[in-house]
């Protein structure tokens, strides 16, 4: 079982949002939700870093440094050919 990524380099900007709600549908462990208008961040401890949101927001309301974290540690754990990836920011 994955572990809770409890720092990570995401960033939201609610200002900039626009609605167009791609961060809530690209986003694989619903950082993201729809508020009314807008996006809402309400999980950024779940947000693996794998830097969906920040390529399908236009606004650059998102930002993520991906290819760190929890995706940076699933890659390793898989080419290293271990079952589970640990993503407390632990090397795996």
């Amino acid at each position: 079982m994955l572990n809770a990524y409890l720092e990570n380099t995401l960033a939201y900007n609610s200002s900039l949002c626009n609605g167009c709600g791609l961060c809530v549908t690209v986003c694989p462990h619903g950082v993201f939700e729809m508020d009314g208008r807008h996006a809402k961040l309400v999980d950024s401890h779940a947000c693996m870093e794998c830097g969906a949101c920040q390529k399908n927001c236009i606004t650059r309301a998102i930002t993520v440094d991906s290819g760190v974290g929890c995706a940076s540690a699933m890659i390793q754990a898989a080419l290293k050919g271990q079952k589970e990836p640990t993503c407390a920011g632990e090397d795996t």
